[in-house]
């Protein structure tokens, strides 16, 4: 069913709540509580059979809150001068050592005195953070006294963008996909994705340039991530079944998503055929990150096979492809549930993955994830509630002799 919302809230924002985005991260993946990732297809990726250092590795985490973060996106948003809360939480670099910051669902000011919001505070699908040396600003659509989302719902058809990875191309333009959703879909919260799509940002001006179409045969929403290494950009998507999601993996020549054909991980090598896109594993959410580490490469995301789940799980693979080796728990989302921060038990987290761009030394990572409530009345009541999380987490990882995957020393 759908998380249950109020009907004074859905009426003054005039489109769901913020708590349906999170249905497309959480979904019902419950219904496989406690069982351990699969392999898909039970294959290895390309290139996972030659080995690397991390088939031998174990994991000894410890994590704190990224204070300079949270601090920077509480005293922004806390100003009401622009966004004041949102979900997704990608990063993009961009040049002059600033920083894209996207967002799905966002509010925006004003933020009154008691922490609370205004019940006419405007409600886009979809914005940007600017942070620059420090200093943060909001890209809307619109004007100032009429904002919109960068990325407006469809002219025809209805429904609205929401938001995955980004990265710029050779001309320096930030490029994102666009995911379309629609009411009616069908499901526990009746709404369902319908296709893919590119938009293209000067990165000056966050003017969209161009939106183009992009694969959508498959059933596989291409937004989860976007990866460069060496001559190729790997687009990691997901297909969310609702009860089960799992993870796939595309690939372009070059940096431009739109600049040459796709390439689709079939299992065991590349197809040009979408169709043949194959499942590399199950349990991950509709976001989550693919990244080098070391020789090989590291998955961060919330565990979906549990009904709400507070944990973020890593895992390690030789290739860009998988197989993923799972490494366990690295972080406990401390807001969740009754037990949590909030003391509130319709508050969840989900769609943890990791900013690469701010690695600072040896293993050690940051992550965010995003927060909600099922009553979106909270979200009115308590502006904390619907932001990003900050954390820096050290991975900690050490030669495990132990796991029968490869030889040590």
């Amino acid at each position: 069913m759908r998380p249950p919302t109020s009907s004074a809230v859905r009426a003054r924002t005039g489109r769901r709540g913020p708590a349906a985005t999170a249905a497309v991260g959480l979904g019902l993946s419950a219904l496989l509580l406690g069982a351990l990732p699969a392999q898909a297809d039970g294959g290895p990726g390309g290139g996972g059979d030659a080995g690397c250092s991390l088939d031998r590795v174990a994991i000894d985490p410890s994590a704190q809150v990224h204070e300079g973060l949270t601090d920077a996106f509480t005293t922004y948003g806390d100003s009401g001068e622009g966004w004041t809360g949102g979900d997704s939480t990608y990063s993009v670099p961009l040049d002059g050592r600033r920083t894209a910051w996207i967002f799905s669902d966002t509010f925006l000011g004003p933020v009154n005195p008691d922490g609370s919001r205004p019940e006419s505070t405007p409600f886009l699908n979809n914005s940007f953070v600017i942070e620059d040396r420090g200093a943060l600003s909001t890209a809307s659509g619109g004007t100032p006294e009429a904002p919109e989302s960068l990325i407006p719902p469809p002219p025809e058809g209805g429904g609205w963008y929401w938001v995955g990875d980004g990265a710029t191309d050779g001309d320096g333009n930030l490029q994102l996909v666009a995911l379309r959703f629609w009411y009616g879909g069908g499901g526990a919260f009746d709404f369902g994705w319908e296709s893919n799509h590119l938009a293209t940002f000067d990165s000056d001006t966050f003017e969209r340039l161009d939106f183009v179409d992009l694969p959508s045969a498959a059933g596989v929403q291409w937004a989860s991530w976007l990866q460069r290494d060496g001559r190729h950009t790997y687009i990691y998507g997901v297909e969310d079944l609702g009860a089960s999601k799992y993870l796939h993996v595309a690939r372009v020549v070059g940096r431009d998503l739109d600049g040459a054909p796709w390439e689709y991980w079939d299992g065991t090598g590349w197809s040009a055929t979408e169709t043949d896109t194959a499942r590399v594993m199950d349990g991950v959410a509709n976001e989550y990150s693919v990244t080098p580490l070391r020789d090989g490469y590291l998955l961060i995301t919330q565990d979906t096979h549990e009904i709400f789940s507070s944990k973020i799980e890593a895992y390690v693979s030789c290739s860009p492809t998988g197989p993923f080796t799972p490494l366990g728990t690295v972080y406990q989302m401390p807001e969740v549930g009754a037990a949590g921060s909030y003391g509130d038990p319709n508050i969840f987290a989900y769609n943890a993955h990791e900013h690469p761009e701010l690695r600072t030394r040896g293993d050690r990572i940051v992550v965010t994830y995003n927060v909600n409530s099922f009553d979106s009345s909270d979200l009115y009541e308590d502006v904390t509630i619907y932001r990003p999380r900050f954390v820096e987490i050290d991975l900690g990882l050490r030669p495990d002799c132990g796991r029968g995957l490869g030889r040590c020393g």
